[in-house]
């Protein structure tokens, strides 16, 4: 717990060679609520989507034994198959990803799925991408709605969805209640975007947000949106906890860093949940 919020740990940040039962341990150990699971753009994460009962059941029963739980789902794997893509069979992959991902979610419990705000990443973006990732938007708020599933719209290294305002300029023309933002407070103050303004503005429709530090875009100088230390970032994380707490978020947290092979993945979570739980009782004094 972080306060009254659940706290969840990404994946990522554990030893990618641990299996279900030690990864879900170490969740429990660390003392996290829940853990973000990952559906990314290597062929063994997307691989979950597709996998039988068998494998949902084992996730399950991991969880289940450490006594924890996976709430959200990262993804991010639209990197790779974007919905806005120039090649019909992309896109027709791009539908096909959230179709089983729907169905992944629902059998294994998870409450929300994190969708990347990508028109495109590796190729071009045009106004032909941006009008299919719209059309996308609308179809994928349908499918999720069969499933009570939450679609939350990451805010992104990119300029289509750098900020949660242009989310909402999406969701008004969506009017789904199953199509809100889950903001990441890195990414919006990457841009130079005031994280505080941009939060009350879409306050109403944020479903979760993630922690991470990042380097801010200069004129000179790109942001850098990861593997960013705590506290050696642009993120003014005493500011925007008190914001989301004064608007009276209730939601969940989790912090999203990665875990580098070689390291001890226990002492680096440790290190940034100690700083995450420091900045949180700063601004409960502000």
């Amino acid at each position: 717990m972080l306060g009254k919020h659940l706290l969840g740990i990404y994946e990522k940040a554990l030893d990618a060679e641990d299996d279900w039962y030690q990864r879900m341990a170490k969740v429990k150990e660390l003392g996290f609520d829940f853990m973000e699971i990952s559906i990314d753009e290597t062929d063994e994460r997307l691989s979950r989507i597709y996998a039988g009962d068998e494998e949902i059941y084992r996730i399950q029963d991991a969880a289940h034994k450490a006594g924890v739980f996976i709430q959200s789902l990262c993804l991010s794997v639209h990197r790779r198959f974007p919905f806005g893509s120039a090649d019909p069979a992309t896109r027709a992959k791009a539908a096909e990803i959230v179709e089983k991902a729907l169905v992944f979610a629902d059998k294994l419990g998870v409450r929300v799925i994190q969708l990347a705000g990508y028109d495109v990443y590796y190729e071009p973006s045009t106004d032909e991408s941006k009008k299919r990732y719209e059309e996308a938007m609308f179809w994928a708020a349908s499918q999720a709605a069969r499933y009570q599933i939450m679609l939350g719209t990451e805010i992104m290294d990119i300029e289509l969805m750098n900020c949660i305002r242009k989310h909402l300029v999406y969701e008004n023309k969506i009017q789904s209640p199953w199509y809100k933002v889950y903001p990441d407070v890195g990414n919006i103050s990457a841009w130079g975007i005031d994280p505080l303004d941009d939060l009350e503005a879409g306050i109403h429709s944020i479903v979760g947000v993630h922690l991470k530090d990042t380097l801010c875009k200069t004129a000179d100088k790109p942001g850098v949106f990861k593997d960013i230390p705590f506290g050696e970032g642009c993120v003014d994380f005493v500011g925007c906890l008190k914001k989301l707490e004064d608007l009276g978020y209730t939601g969940p947290y989790m912090i999203e860093m990665w875990h580098k092979k070689g390291q001890d993945d226990r002492a680096n979570v440790r290190a940034a949940k100690a700083f995450i739980e420091e900045q949180y009782r700063r601004a409960m004094e502000v």
